[in-house]
Formats: C-alpha cells, sequence, structure tokens
C-alpha cells in the first residue's frame, strides 16, 4: 500500500467566509435600495417604508434559512450520518469498513479526514484481531501438544509392568515437555511485555564480548553432543546497550543455529568500527529459502517443520521484537543447502 502524508488540519475555507459576507451585505444593500425607492414614492411615510424594508428582510431570511438548511443537509448530515452508521460497524465488530471521501485528495474537508482516519482505524483494528486469533489458535495448540505428551507418559508410568529403563524414559520425556510448556509461557510473557512496553530496556555500558564467550559456552554440552564444531572470532567491544535483553538474543540465535545444524560447525564472530559492533552467528545447516527468509521473524512461523518438536517458533519473534526495542538491525542470509547467517549491528551509544 501505497502511504502518503495527509494534512493534520484543513486551512481556512475562503469560500464559506465569502457567501457569508456577501449574504449578509446583500440583505443590508436591498433593504437600503427598497427604503430609497419607498421613500420616494411613498412621499417618506415611514409606516410604509419600514413594513417594506421589514418584509425585504423576511424573505431574504427565509432564502438564506432554507439555504443553509440545504447545505446542512448536504455538507453536514449526510457525512454525519455515514460516520454514525461506521463507527456503529465498528463497534459491533465488524471492520470491513470504507468511507469514501467527498473531494479530492488536495480538497480534502475535515470531513475527509475524518474519513481517511475511520479508515484506517478499521483496517488496523481488522488486523490486529486477524493477529489475535492467529495468536490464541498458534499458543492453543503449542499447549495442547506437549499436553497430550504429558497424559500419554503419566498414563504409562501408572504400569505397574513397566522396566526401570522405561520408567525413567517416560520421566525424561516429561520432564522435556514441561521444559518446552515453560519455554513457550515464558517466551510469550517476554513479547507481551515488550509489544506493550512494560518492559523498559535498562542502558548500560558493559563487555559485550564477554557477554557472547559466555552464552556460547552455555551451548558447550549441546555441540558436544551433537558433535559441531564451534569456531569463534570476537574482539573486545564494550557498548551502550540492554545486556539482559541482548543475551535473550544471542541464546536464541546460538540455539537456533545448533538447531538446524545436524553436521558442520557453528561460527561467532563479533567486530567493530567506530559507530557499530557486528555480531555473526552462522551455521552449515540446511539453510532456508528466501520465501522463508520473508517469514522467519513472524510469531509461531516454523521454517522446517521437522524441527517443529525442537521449539515453539516464538524464538526469532522475540529476537526482532529485542532488535527493535534496543535500536539495532537484524538480517538474515541463507542458501538452501548451504547454512544461514544472522548478522546483528548495535550501535556502540545509545
Amino acid at each position: 500500500m501505497i502511504k502518503r502524508n495527509k494534512p493534520d488540519k484543513v486551512g481556512f475555507s475562503f469560500a464559506g467566509f465569502f457567501f457569508l459576507i456577501l449574504a449578509v451585505g446583500f440583505a443590508a444593500t436591498a433593504s437600503i435600495f427598497v427604503y430609497y425607492f419607498a421613500t420616494i414614492y411613498a412621499g417618506g411615510n415611514i409606516w410604509v417604508v419600514m413594513p417594506s424594508v421589514l418584509i425585504i428582510i423576511i424573505l431574504c431570511a427565509l432564502f438564506y434559512s432554507f439555504l443553509d438548511i440545504w447545505r446542512r443537509k448536504v455538507m453536514v448530515e449526510r457525512p454525519t450520518s455515514l460516520i454514525l452508521e461506521a463507527t456503529k460497524r465498528i463497534s459491533s465488530g465488524d471492520f470491513d469498513v470504507k468511507l469514501v471521501p467527498f473531494h479530492e485528495y488536495k480538497e480534502y474537508d475535515e470531513y475527509d479526514l475524518i474519513f481517511e482516519n475511520i479508515n484506517l482505524m478499521a483496517r488496523e483494528l481488522k488486523k490486529n484481531e486477524l493477529l489475535k486469533t492467529d495468536f490464541i489458535s498458534n499458543v492453543s495448540h503449542e499447549i495442547k501438544t506437549p499436553l497430550a505428551v504429558l497424559q500419554n507418559y503419566a498414563k504409562a508410568l501408572n504400569s505397574s509392568k513397566l522396566t526401570e529403563d522405561k520408567r525413567k524414559e517416560y520421566l525424561n520425556g516429561i520432564i522435556i515437555q514441561t521444559q518446552k510448556l515453560s519455554g513457550l509461557i515464558s517466551n510469550i510473557l517476554k513479547l507481551n511485555k515488550l509489544e506493550n512496553q512494560e518492559l523498559v530496556p535498562e542502558f548500560k555500558e558493559f563487555d559485550l564480548s564477554e557477554l557472547v564467550r559466555v552464552c556460547a559456552l552455555n551451548f558447550e554440552s549441546l555441540l558436544e553432543k551433537k558433535n559441531l564444531e564451534l569456531e569463534c572470532d570476537i574482539d573486545e567491544v564494550k557498548i551502550v546497550s540492554s545486556e539482559s535483553l541482548l543475551e535473550i538474543v544471542l541464546n536464541n540465535l546460538i540455539s537456533n543455529a545448533i538447531k538446524f545444524t545436524d553436521e558442520g560447525k557453528i561460527s561467532i564472530s563479533l567486530k567493530q568500527d567506530k559507530t557499530y559492533a557486528t555480531i555473526k552467528i552462522a551455521d552449515t545447516g540446511c539453510g532456508i529459502s528466501k520465501e522463508v527468509g520473508e517469514h522467519i521473524f513472524d510469531k509461531f512461523y516454523q521454517a522446517d517443520t521437522s524441527h517443529s518438536s525442537e521449539g515453539n517458533g516464538l524464538g526469532l519473534a522475540l529476537v526482532k521484537k529485542v532488535i527493535d526495542v534496543i535500536g539495532g538491525e537484524i538480517f538474515v542470509e541463507s542458501k538452501v543447502g548451504a547454512g544461514t547467517t544472522f548478522i546483528v549491528k548495535l550501535k556502540k551509544e545509545n
């Protein structure tokens, strides 16, 4: 959709003011002429002159009253009734409202601007309603799956014929599913707080290179389990930003890289110039197509459904929201079958 700047207010209406003065002037001039001619032909008799003037004034008043009634019908009541009908539909949950302005864009009046604002409001409300519906549907699905698994494991544990190994396997499955539920709820709460501006970043100077190293080491056991090599190229960088929020970003990006890489290596680099610190997290995994890359920051979007059991599709949405909040940028470079690289650019001083 092409965006265009609309005027915040409508300018002074010269035409309206002109016709108002013209009407008053006409009534006054007509009265003077009637008075003049009545004086001549009535021989100055005031009782003949004044009723004539009064009649002209009354006729002018009636004419302009009917003219104003027509003006109000066309210029006030018609747009007002359309506005009332549109707001009534919106309040009842019907967001497919579109009011057509009466004038060309450059000649907008107040009602045309109200129409445009109502159209914009209806579009935003419709979009939010769809997002809310999708969100509830996705959350329900993501919660339903691990709950079903938990229920099955719990039922199986009631069996007296279970071996000790099977019992441990089922208990481990319960732990994994509860961790998944906990992660899902935690990410939902974080996203909600960020979107409602309840989670305000605390900016301070800290050692970004140390944070990157600590986050990478936290995944050492998982890297060893998948037999993946970790390659790091980290410069010493200090920035002014939110350390706790950046930890969320790094943990999610490194976790994602490991999840989608079955063999090869994970590369992490941190470089800087005069203005920016740049973090790159690359893997040699399955990669993603250009079409998929356009949606990976959407809530609950999962590019590779074969790994859906390992996540909930909120990690990258949370990463993108954090980056937006702290004032950074994030890019993705990828090729199917050749791995993916996430690039995060951060200002060294906010």
